[in-house]
């Protein structure tokens, strides 16, 4: 049994006060507006490596969900190396509502395998206000490091042409 004094400090008001102090409430990433700047980003990629969006960057590609992943997949199996990289993209992959025996299982392995860096988010709510069209991929245009455009990507055709490839 705690004792009362130690018990009465750990109550959820203090602890969320504490957590507000301590700044690891402000650590959420704000959702991309156009003409602000993107929400600094400071995650792991798939091989656990630090992962940022650089400035020279100019479309993200955020999948968040099953069919938004899946239609990545699609699209970018078969490209090679450097691809993203080559069209200025950056791949997001939220995994955060996959159960974490999932992720590290079978997702994360899997992403491994491909010839191309993903920054991964495993917290739900670092981009839980981040666009979520179902099942589509979100594509941020960045300009000089501004969200210029937000929009999605729903199918293999409006994915490819946003990667600039020709049928």
């Amino acid at each position: 049994m705690l004792n009362p004094k130690i018990r009465r400090f750990l109550n959820p008001t203090t602890l969320l006060l504490a957590a507000l102090l301590s700044g690891s409430a402000l650590a959420l990433a704000a959702p991309p507006q156009p003409g602000q700047p993107l929400p600094e980003l400071a995650l792991k990629d798939q091989h656990d490596q630090p992962w940022t969006v650089s400035g020279d960057t100019k479309l993200v590609l955020f999948a968040a969900g099953r069919k938004a992943s899946n239609l990545m997949q699609t699209v970018l199996t078969g490209q090679p190396a450097g691809f993203l990289a080559s069209r200025q993209a950056v791949y997001l992959a939220d995994m955060s509502s996959m159960p974490g025996f999932v992720t590290r299982t079978f997702a994360l392995p899997a992403l491994r395998e491909m010839p191309f860096v993903v920054g991964v988010v495993l917290d739900e709510a670092l981009l839980a206000d981040w666009p979520r069209p179902d099942g589509a991929v979100a594509l941020i245009t960045l300009q000089n490091g501004r969200v210029n455009t937000v929009s999605h990507a729903s199918t293999e055709a409006s994915l490819r042409a946003a990667l600039g490839l020709v049928p």
